[in-house]
């Protein structure tokens, strides 16, 4: 029996921490037959630090000589790479992608029985393990992430654009591990249930840690952990373990509690991602439709120009004025398309939280975009045509994005409803057969023109409602195209628009800078009472004179907050012009960066949108300190910034890095895994007054502890703040920490308090 058997009639136990028994001073074949006799039916390779071929390969021949007898399942443990993904970082995702790929085929060539990917906290990293793993071998695949009590990752992805991003990308198990206890995890379990119908595995924490005497310490005791577990059990989960603090006494008692439990059926919602942004299309929403060349000068030649800035300039304005969706179409004779489409993908999501469609009919370019996409998109488009089902579906169904069904054919656009109905039959039910649930599956009708058809034109009125009463699906259209050729444009689309919605559409493709279209939308939503109490409407209309959406201004404010760093440059060099330097700094960039660091203390950014405000902050930093007098350019505060030895994870401490360099400071990076007496070397070599350390594991909180010690020795008043995963205001004192840091803006805080004397 495999492991997707095997799941189907039982529920997975799986293991508990490696490392917490490694400190122990056993070795790992001891760890997992400690964890097998416990009662554990599947186990994981020791290969969460390591990712050498040796060492998988030996790692996963242990582990399946201990499973043997038995009976249980081994999988490969597949761990963060430890470094940022661009463009975050500088860690590419093909780069990225080979490192998985290797892990991967060697686990494969070990005789792994699965691919276990865990501990991950962004969800891009979490798709490009998934892929390597997909695209390389046939095992069964797990991936479980790690949030944060804000239901969050570090990096901002909500449980919900996990789930949709990773069960359509066809994992077999998908879950939440680390972070937190049981206690904290149920809610987050049952968050993900509502999101996914795959089996789902928990494997918290022994609660939340304390350090003492030298020693990560768990409070929770194995039997207060498993009654915390039973709970989630009664939920409907399909696997439960332990992670980091979990010993076999935890898996012991799980096991008492993880009898059969069928899993009972779900429906997803019809919903798209990104990976911080989740839409459930539960009533009309709205499809930005202005990045299309079509018939747009300045975008076609944006996109000659490679111009990022600009096209990022339209895809925020939409979303400003209402847009849910943007439609993205790169598609023009003098370009490489599938190229461009990666390219405009990459930046339009790393500024804008809004999902994406996909808008081309070249197999090629709807790959490349879906390849490059971090969340669940939508592709427009397939038509009724064979061949064009046959080419675009797989790739639809393999990177999990919804699909929009043009009621087309070789024959063209059918004259009347029930033609287009027949089409509409024929790309459903090609789309089921490739695995595409129903929920992804939207039907463009497609709208005609009614100064060139008109006695046919409210055809498509009639398929709506046919496709709706018929099938069941969402339906999409592309509005305008009704009134091209003819005047007052606007009038008619607002009513056709209006009686397309009360036939059943539910994407519209339109201008949401085009007020009197939005207008009609809040005016059915309250109509048809989806605006349940008005809200909406009276927010809207709620004063005598409606405000209208202002235009964007490209000063240097606005350019830093939305990332455009081409305009950055424009904006400063304006302001040079008629503005001191320095005045630009104090009265400009700083509150500038102020504001933006409480937007994301809030929540009401997340990491993507932090780091690109950064990185353009810094552009104009640069530009204005090549202005300053000599006098008034004086060298920057210096820290010194160091993931502790036997660390090999410091995403959150270069994260630290790139937001202090750009609010000012001088940062000396050593790295990960860094000695103790090299990090006392270097803060006194460098005459630093603050040293900020990171740890991302329990076990090398000790490690941190001794660094600290040997920095406090130094005699010269240096401080040092402390954070990462690990990491509490608590724990940081018992070490001996002067600052915690629970992230990059509060580092930031920290600093300045510490160079406040410096002005």
């Amino acid at each position: 029996m495999n492991l997707i058997e095997f799941s189907k009639k039982n529920m997975l136990v799986l293991d508990g921490a490696m490392g917490t028994m490694l400190q122990v001073g056993l070795s790992a074949t001891e760890v997992h037959l400690a964890y097998l006799e416990a009662g554990a039916n599947v186990i994981l390779s020791n290969t969460f630090d390591d990712r050498s071929d040796e060492h998988i390969a030996k790692a996963v021949r242990e582990a399946k000589a201990a499973a043997k007898d038995y009976g249980a399942f081994v999988a490969l443990d597949v761990a963060p790479t430890g470094e940022l993904l661009a463009p975050m970082g500088s860690l590419t995702f093909e780069a990225a992608y080979e490192i998985f790929k290797c892990q991967v085929l060697a686990g494969k060539c070990a005789g792994a029985d699965a691919i276990y990917i865990e501990t991950m906290t962004n969800l891009q990293e979490a798709r490009c393990a998934v892929l390597a793993a997909k695209e390389n071998c046939d095992l069964p695949i797990f991936c479980t992430m790690s949030f944060e009590e804000t239901m969050r990752t570090f990096s901002g992805t909500d449980i919900s654009s996990m789930a949709l991003t990773l069960t359509g990308l066809g994992v077999d198990f998908l879950g939440i591990n680390c972070s937190v206890g049981p206690a904290q995890m149920k809610r987050m379990a049952e968050e993900l249930l509502r999101w996914t119908d795959l089996p789902v595995i928990i494997k918290p924490n022994a609660g939340l840690p304390d350090f003492e005497d030298g020693k990560t310490v768990f409070h929770t005791k194995p039997d207060e952990f498993a009654k915390e577990m039973a709970e989630i059990v009664e939920l409907g989960v399909s696997g439960i373990g332990g992670c980091c603090g979990t010993t076999p006494e935890f898996i012991r008692a799980l096991a008492h509690i993880a009898g059969l439990r069928p899993r009972a059926l779900r429906q997803i919602p019809s919903a798209v991602c990104t990976a911080t942004k989740t839409v459930v299309i539960d009533r009309v929403k709205v499809i930005g439709e202005r990045i299309n060349p079509t018939g747009k000068k300045r975008l076609q030649q944006a996109l000659l120009e490679r111009n990022m800035d600009y096209i990022v300039s339209q895809a925020i304005e939409q979303v400003r004025a209402g847009a849910d969706i943007l439609d993205v179409n790169v598609g023009m004779p003098e370009i490489d398309e599938c190229a461009m489409m990666a390219g405009v993908i990459a930046h339009v999501q790393n500024l804008v939280p809004v999902p994406l469609q996909i808008d081309s009919s070249n197999a090629r370019t709807i790959e490349s975009g879906l390849r490059a996409y971090c969340g669940k998109a939508i592709v427009n488009s397939v038509n009724g045509e064979q061949a064009s089902l046959d080419e675009i579906l797989p790739i639809v169904k393999k990177y999990g994005a919804a699909v929009v069904g043009l009621t087309l054919d070789s024959h063209g656009i059918p004259k009347t409803a029930e033609a287009r109905l027949r089409i509409a039959e024929k790309i459903v039910e090609a789309a089921l057969s490739y695995g595409i649930p129903k929920q992804d599956i939207f039907i463009d009708c497609l709208t005609l023109t009614a100064s060139a058809e008109q006695a046919i034109a409210y055809e498509t009125i009639k398929t709506l409602r046919l496709v709706k009463e018929t099938l069941g699906v969402k339906t999409v259209l592309g509005v305008s195209n009704i009134s091209f050729g003819l005047p007052a444009r606007t009038k008619l689309n607002r009513v056709f628009l209006a009686i397309s919605m009360a036939n059943g559409l539910d994407l519209p493709i339109i201008d949401p800078n085009d007020s009197d279209m939005m207008d009609a939308i809040y005016c059915y939503h309250q109509l048809t009472n989806i605006d349940t109490g008005s809200g909406a409407y009276i927010e809207r209309f709620g004063t005598m004179e409606q405000a209208q959406v202002a235009p964007m201004e490209f000063d240097l404010p606005y350019c830093i907050r939305s990332g455009l760093r081409e305009e950055v440059v424009s904006a400063t060099r304006q302001l040079l012009a008629r503005v001191a330097p320095l005045e630009i700094i104090e009265q400009i960039l700083v509150p500038t960066l102020d504001a933006i660091g409480k937007q994301y203390e809030q929540g009401e950014i997340f990491l993507p949108q932090l780091l690109g405000s950064a990185e353009s902050a810094k552009v104009a930093f640069e530009l204005v300190k090549e202005n300053l007098p000599v006098s008034e350019a004086a060298s920057k505060p210096c820290i010194l910034l160091a993931t502790v030895k036997n660390d090999i994870h410091d995403i959150g401490k270069n994260i630290v890095k790139v937001v202090l360099e750009n609010y000012g400071f001088s940062v000396i990076d050593l790295g990960k895994d860094v000695p103790v007496q090299e990090v006392v070397r270097q803060a006194e070599q460098h005459r630093v007054r603050l040293v900020g350390l990171s740890a991302l594991m329990t076990t090398t909180l000790d490690t941190m502890e001794q660094t600290i010690d040997a920095i406090k020795k130094i005699e010269s008043g240096i401080q040092v703040m402390v954070g990462g995963a690990v990491l509490t205001e608590k724990i940081a004192r018992t070490i001996g920490a002067d600052y915690y840091a629970k992230d990059a803006i509060e580092a930031v805080h920290i600093a300045r308090s510490v160079f406040a004397d410096l002005g």
